[in-house]
């Protein structure tokens, strides 16, 4: 189930409010200008199905976001617990950095946890399958995919080069939560 936690800055031991309702998370995020939305698909996604057919099975969504805020690229990006460079690209997301371009993922299955640090307050969001988060260029962020982790998302992107951080030096990151995979966010058996 997707998650919201709102924290002070200064107080990563307790949050000052979670919220689990869908439109709750959204209407709270969409304060600090975060997209959140969910999407569905009537097409039934198999494990290990081609990124094309993955991007198919969402593509008027995709398309629908392309008009809107003017994306060039989209991919899609897979990972499982047995991924032999899997530490070393979680590490890669995990301290707090900015991007000069929105980032926008889209969960077609699993799960990973987007946290921002907006105006004093930390916004830690789970994101689970069926989950969009749009994180808007400039906000202070990072991301955990938990020590085993396990996604399926599509990624769009404004720079055909895709993914570019610049690092802010903060070690804020280091004093909050890291995710913890929940069963329902694992790969099939």
């Amino acid at each position: 189930m997707s998650r919201l936690s709102i924290y002070d800055e200064a107080s990563p031991q307790a949050p000052l409010s979670v919220h689990r309702d869908h439109a709750d998370i959204a209407s709270q995020l969409a304060r600090i200008g975060v997209r959140f939305e969910q999407w569905a698909t009537s097409e039934s996604i198999a494990p290990g199905a081609s990124p094309e057919q993955v991007i198919a099975a969402y593509r008027a969504d995709i398309d629908r976001l392309m008009e809107e805020k003017g994306y060039q690229a989209v991919d899609v990006v897979s990972l499982t617990p047995g991924h032999p460079d899997r530490a070393t690209l979680r590490q890669k997301f995990l301290n707090e950095h900015t991007h000069s371009e929105d980032e926008v993922r889209f969960f077609v299955a699993g799960s990973g946890q987007f946290t921002l640090h907006v105006a004093g307050k930390v916004y830690d969001v789970l994101c689970e399958q069926g989950d969009l988060i749009g994180v808007p260029d400039g906000a202070r962020h990072w991301f955990d995919m938990s020590e085993s982790p396990y996604f399926v998302a599509i990624r769009l992107f404004t720079n055909k080069e895709g993914w570019v951080a610049q690092f802010t030096g903060d070690d804020i990151a280091l004093r909050f939560p890291r995710m913890v995979p929940s069963a329902a966010a694992q790969p099939p058996a």
